[in-house]
């Protein structure tokens, strides 16, 4: 399946003339053990031809990712990737520090002097805010632990303890659409932007602490990964609010 930008294109008219600035958003890291979790965003050029060979990163070798990253960072209008550290992750759960690391891409964007009216995003559920408002404050559930996750995300905490928020007058609507990773031109550019510069960071914690294999595994569940921590325990990389497979640590994740 070849990505286009049919959507994107759709959702940039306006009967005005004046077009909507859309902007493409995707995650990654969401499902680590270990290191931040990755918010890529692209502001795409409607009008020129995007680069050839745009996919979905996970359907790309980690050399095609690499290689893309400059003419994605040239044809794009503007482009940006947020993180939010292992550490904020325990502290807001994972679903508010996703919004909180696409929060702080799209603050980059803004800086470039684009204000996006709309954000588009892969799935099929709304993790960039829950609420109507882009960037109104979460709830706050402090002093409570962070609830079990369903099966098929067995990782993530449930609900977001407290939030910080941003002071912004622009609050972009937020349109969902599923598999926008694979069909939507954006979404694809973004996810690429996020992993190669997520997977970059989980390099360098390996150069610093090579006993996990983060070069290999960029934070996820591998066997040599879980075997490292039943070893020698979690690190700060590691997300300790979760239970950590190995440890026991951690006070509300399940391990499947």
């Amino acid at each position: 399946m070849k990505p286009t930008r049919r959507l994107e294109r759709e959702l940039a008219a306006d009967p005005t003339g004046v077009p909507r600035v859309v902007a493409a958003m995707d995650e990654v890291g969401r499902g680590c053990l270990a290191g931040p979790v990755s918010v890529g965003v692209v502001v795409s050029d409607l009008l020129r031809r995007a680069p050839s060979g745009l996919r979905d990163s996970k359907l790309l070798p980690s050399t095609r990712r690499e290689e893309l990253v400059r003419p994605i960072r040239s044809w794009a209008l503007a482009c940006a990737v947020g993180h939010t550290e292992a550490e904020e992750i325990d502290r807001i759960g994972i679903m508010a520090a996703l919004a909180l690391a696409g929060r702080r891409a799209l603050a980059q964007i803004r800086a470039t002097g684009l204000t996006p009216s709309i954000v588009l995003l892969d799935g099929n559920h709304d993790w960039l805010t829950r609420q109507t408002d882009l960037f109104a404050a979460f709830e706050s559930s402090e002093g409570s632990s962070p609830a079990a996750s369903s099966a098929s995300s067995s990782y993530e905490t449930a609900a977001p303890r407290v939030a910080e928020t941003d002071d912004d007058e622009s609050q972009p609507r937020v349109v969902v659409r599923i598999k926008a990773d694979m069909t939507c031109t954006g979404v694809a550019a973004a996810s690429i932007l996020a992993k190669v510069e997520r997977d970059a960071l989980m390099r360098e914690a390996h150069a610093g602490d090579p006993r996990f294999a983060w070069d290999e595994n960029k934070g996820y569940a591998s066997p040599a990964h879980i075997a490292a921590l039943a070893e020698h325990g979690p690190t700060p990389l590691h997300r300790r609010s979760w239970r950590l497979p190995g440890t026991g640590a951690g006070d509300g994740m399940m391990v499947p």
